[in-house]
């Protein structure tokens, strides 16, 4: 059962987080806006794995949370710092390639040779099982005070929902899932679905709470602005997003970005986005999605809202860029304000 504190109430809304990252740029700069909805304290991130079977992609993401946590604390507080959070990743036997992504940030080295990024992940146990990963931070969120954002294949998710009991365990924790992947109403075959087709089926068919698809036609109306990453990244002679933005494409270029419109979404359900009206989201065989409308289908997607474009970007760029927040630890009803608060409770555990 999840702790709380008296007089805290029920923390900001907890973030699962699965994506491919490394394939492409618009997970990680994702996960980067929701590290900077985590410092203003609008989100937490509880969960972060990828699908793709790949010790760097999973050590990409740990440089990535290293990056974001800022400078490590000093004096007492020190001995209080959160521990570096599991990260989780599937294995399906044989390791994916590396891409320029992952090489551009875990390979860049200092003038005395050491990496520019530290990681802790250099071997397979160094990671956690994905779907028990997921599941544990499901357990310890309050009901109805998490949600899911899917950023790559649906394989992790799949796997979540063949434990026991599970469907009715995320349909207690989950408000929704944001699926970053598909065109809509209907369109072409995207990477996404066609990675795993009979994952996307299932997930489509099977997950018990409601959908919200970003699709592509949103990532392209609302990219990410290359012109972002001089100016706005340019705070750090070093950071890992902005190298990896240069690595993935020649210079200059916007970056279509419907994993970025999925998490502002999450966070901020209202203001941004129109909804389409409920229907239901099937797959087909060759990759592609399919809409068809229905009073009581439990899916929708997201319709860009022309008059708050500028906005939405506006929003990318700022919460993407954001520094890293060291945030004052929380208290117990009644404590003193320089007191020392252990780690929450609610952080999920490492897999054993």
């Amino acid at each position: 059962m999840p702790f709380q504190f008296p007089g805290q109430g029920k923390p900001p809304i907890g973030i699962v987080f699965d994506s491919d990252l490394g394939n492409g740029i618009d997970d990680a700069l994702a996960l980067a806006m929701l590290y900077g909805f985590e410092g203003k304290n609008e989100a937490r991130l509880i969960s972060t794995s990828t699908t793709k079977s790949s010790i760097r992609a999973a050590a990409f993401c740990d440089a990535l949370a290293k990056f974001y946590a800022g400078p490590p604390p000093q004096g007492a507080i020190a001995a209080f710092q959160r521990p570096a959070p599991p990260i989780g990743m599937a294995d399906n036997g044989k390791m994916a390639e590396d891409t320029p992504v992952l090489k551009a940030v875990l390979e860049k080295k200092t003038p005395d040779g050491k990496p520019v990024y530290s990681t802790s992940i250099l071997k397979l146990n160094d990671t956690a099982d994905a779907t028990a990963l997921i599941r544990n931070a499901f357990t310890a969120q309050n009901d109805e005070n998490c949600l899911v954002v899917l950023a790559g294949p649906a394989t992790n998710l799949v796997k979540v929902l063949d434990y026991p009991g599970n469907a009715d365990l995320i349909k207690r924790k989950v408000r929704f899932l944001v699926v970053a992947a598909g065109s809509y109403p209907d369109g072409r075959p995207d990477f996404n679905i066609k990675t795993d087709v009979a994952a996307a089926k299932r997930l489509f068919a099977e997950w018990p709470t409601p959908i919200v698809a970003a699709g592509a036609e949103v990532g392209a109306v609302l990219p990410f602005p290359g012109s972002a990453i001089e100016k706005d990244f340019a705070w750090s002679p070093d950071h890992p997003i902005a190298d990896a933005y240069r690595a993935f494409q020649a210079m200059p270029y916007d970056a279509p970005a419907p994993a970025m419109a999925a998490m502002l979404y999450a966070v901020h359900p209202d203001g941004y986005f129109k909804l389409s009206d409920p229907g239901t989201i099937g797959v087909l065989d060759d990759g592609r999605t399919k809409f068809t409308p229905s009073p009581e289908g439990r899916h929708r997607y997201l319709v860009v809202d022309a008059a708050q474009k500028a906005k939405v970007i506006q929003t990318y760029v700022e919460m993407a860029s954001a520094k890293p927040t060291v945030r004052a630890p929380r208290f117990r009803g009644g404590q003193k304000k320089n007191a020392v608060e252990p780690p929450k409770a609610t952080d999920p555990p490492k897999k054993q």
